[in-house]
């Protein structure tokens, strides 16, 4: 198993070249998935200015960088997208609703 059970984090893996890489990708998607606050869920193309660390989630029929990404987590983080797909349980703040999902 490479990854955690229920976050999908990546493990360190015995003898694997740059650790580091492993260990910062699993901490970028702590600190996107702890206590998870979106901007929005009505955006299906990502915005043109994000702020380090924006979050939403991606409406359907998604285009350009979140092309495919329907319904997922994207997360602006070290100049690019990420995309984390929720698991059954995860909740998010969706901040310009006031709403819990």
């Amino acid at each position: 198993m490479e990854t955690t059970v229920n976050l999908d984090l990546p493990y360190i893996m015995p003898a694997q070249a740059q650790k580091h890489v492993t260990h910062n990708e699993a901490l970028r998607m702590l600190d996107a998935l702890v206590q998870l606050s979106v901007a929005s869920r009505g955006l299906s193309a990502a915005p043109m200015s994000p702020a380090e660390g924006e979050r939403h989630i991606v409406d359907a029929d998604a285009n350009g960088a979140w092309d495919g990404w329907d319904g997922d987590v994207a997360v602006y983080v070290d100049g690019a997208w990420m995309r984390l797909t929720p698991l059954p349980g995860w909740r998010a703040w969706v901040e310009d609703e006031g709403r819990l999902l």
